[in-house]
């Protein structure tokens, strides 16, 4: 391979977030001489003395190409409990500009440098529009011990360029914002990273890796297509592949959860979705084999689960619900739709993690109280919609019901359209920004050409961005590749998981090591191993201690022979088998 050169958080903590790692960036600066030796002892002596070289450089003259303003500092840190590696922290602060109306934007980012360097460097992209990843290399599945920074790779992520002042619009942004969101500020960090690294360790990287999850998992997708040697291997967890049309989906469910109640936390209980997930599970989960609470067969279950056998016939049935509430569920699950029927985002799957808190928290209400319990889809995804994802911006008053208003007075013929809109002052729309090019008709022509790699993985369970989007995805990639997407991504879903770890599901696994494998040794993974987790309140006691093999789509986990609690019992068939 080539070297290169190249949470959920309260209303009030969103409102005022500053986007930042820590106060390390503006530390003091002191003058020492630059060590010529590379790190290698675990001792930490050798490397606390090259991090303190790098802190005396304030502007570091030796970067190829640097942004004018770069301004950087370091701090050596020990082994910790999440990190166990000793490893310097490299802060830095660059692209410092104002924004029209005076707002202060500056890229920030981190990089974690440890002291046995095994020559690889991964970019961590964040999951939240709205607070910045630490750079530790880590995805949903993986233990602290599967870090990319504990398995010895130099790692970067940065706050995307956003404004540093608290907000009461946090993602009312101007346009170089938004691209700096949207992709911009990994162009702009990257290089700047690479060469501190290899000016560190004074050797060049040898492999380079992208990961995220969420937002940054759409980062991870858009980098594949925009900047496709900028990585030789990425991975991607539940991404956002079109996530302004996603956001589409926030409105949609407030109008349908209202047609039950004028409170849509009073919609659908508890019970409701609990009762809701066990008639599903009663009429798929044993289609791969094994009943285990968990659906694998997925694609089989949506031809023979019937919502509407679930409504209640007459005033005294009990195991039912209501007319109105199987509706308003059937309607969500279909996806947004416009008054010619046509469909603004994708339709979602009926899976059993529908009766997780974390699917019910989104969806229906939460337990924020800064929210006065409604759900995150209108506290985040309603600021999203109206501000980053809409052309021109709406600036929705701060506040709870004004943005459960904005929602529910959503026009899907007149105000959708705004998420592929340009203004004069916009001239690029969220669509544009936000997604990878060519999205509807993928290839990845120039990231295969390079040799690159990608795995993706995805809960069927998700409420925020929907696996039938990736899985669209991937079958117009394998068309376009004429039956060869396998050669260059693999693509796992994951049953009962939710937007990361959660759900009835079996969601510890570790997809870097095999990613790894692929693009180093050009070993192609197969089933992934996952383990159930004993802290994960969704898991039933069936559920226990069990593991399952992840298989790559559109093959399934079936049950073959042997003990039913163990991965290795299982097969990976294809869904006509």
């Amino acid at each position: 391979m080539n070297v290169r050169r190249v949470s959920w958080v309260s209303m009030a903590f969103l409102l005022s977030f500053p986007l930042c790692f820590s106060s390390h960036a503006h530390a003091a600066l002191i003058p020492v001489n630059v060590p010529s030796v590379a790190p290698s002892s675990e001792s930490g002596v050798p490397l606390m003395q090259r991090c303190q070289a790098i802190e005396t450089e304030k502007h570091p003259k030796w970067l190829d190409n640097q942004p004018n303003d770069l301004i950087v500092s370091a701090q050596f840190h020990p082994p910790s409990k999440r990190i166990t590696t000793s490893h310097c922290l490299v802060s830095g602060v660059m692209s410092k500009r104002l924004g029209p109306n005076g707002e202060r934007y500056e890229t920030r980012f981190e990089l974690r440098l440890p002291s046995r360097w095994q020559s690889r460097f991964a970019y961590q992209f964040n999951d939240s529009l709205y607070q910045a990843n630490p750079a530790f290399g880590t995805v949903t599945g993986m233990r602290a011990s599967e870090y990319a920074i504990n398995q010895g790779f130099a790692v970067v992520s940065s706050n995307s360029g956003l404004p540093i002042q608290p907000s009461s619009h946090p993602l009312l942004l101007d346009p170089q914002a938004r691209k700096d969101l949207a992709y911009a500020a990994v162009q702009g960090v990257n290089p700047v990273a690479r060469q501190l690294t290899e000016y560190f360790y004074q050797s060049p990287i040898k492999f380079a890796y992208g990961m995220g999850q969420a937002d940054g998992g759409r980062v991870a997708m858009v980098a594949a297509t925009r900047f496709p040697t900028m990585f030789d291997g990425l991975l991607v967890g539940y991404p956002g592949l079109n996530a302004p049309k996603a956001a589409l989906q926030h409105p949609w469910d407030v109008q349908m959860l209202s047609r039950v109640s004028n409170d849509i936390r009073q919609s659908l209980s508890a019970r409701d979705l609990d009762f809701f997930a066990h008639q599903l599970l009663a009429r798929c989960d044993g289609l791969d084999g094994a009943y285990d609470d968990m659906i694998f067969a997925i694609d089989a279950c949506q031809n023979v689960f019937n919502p509407n056998a679930l409504v209640c016939k007459s005033d005294f049935d009990r195991d039912c619900l209501a007319l109105e509430k199987v509706g308003a569920l059937a309607r969500m699950h279909r996806g947004p739709h416009n008054n010619k029927n046509q469909a603004l985002y994708t339709d979602w799957l009926f899976d059993a993690g529908i009766r997780s808190d974390h699917w019910r928290q989104w969806r229906v209400n939460s337990t924020v109280s800064a929210w006065d319990g409604k759900p995150m889809s209108v506290a985040l995804g309603a600021t999203a919609l109206a501000q980053l994802y809409s052309t021109p911006p709406i600036a929705v008053k701060p506040d709870i019901y004004a943005l459960e208003s904005y929602l529910q007075a959503f026009d899907f013929d007149r105000d959708a359209p705004a998420i592929s809109a340009t203004t004069e002052y916009f001239t690029d729309s969220a669509m544009t920004l936000m997604t990878p090019p060519n999205v509807a008709k993928p290839t990845l022509t120039a990231f295969k050409q390079q040799g690159g790699k990608m795995l993706v993985f995805h809960g069927n369970s998700d409420p925020v961005f929907s696996v039938k989007d990736t899985m669209r995805w991937y079958d117009f990639l394998d068309f376009a590749l004429e039956g060869r997407a396998h050669e260059l991504v693999r693509f796992y879903r994951i049953p009962g998981m939710v937007h990361g770890q959660g759900g009835p599901a079996a969601d510890q696994f570790n997809l870097l090591s095999p990613l790894m494998a692929w693009v180093e040794q050009q070993k192609a993974p197969q089933s992934i191993v996952a383990a159930t987790r004993s802290d994960n309140p969704d898991v039933t006691d069936s559920m226990k201690g069990i593991t399952r093999p992840l298989c790559p789509y559109p093959s399934y986990a079936r049950y073959r022979s042997g003990n039913p609690r163990e991965a290795s019992s299982f097969q990976c068939v294809r869904v006509a088998e």
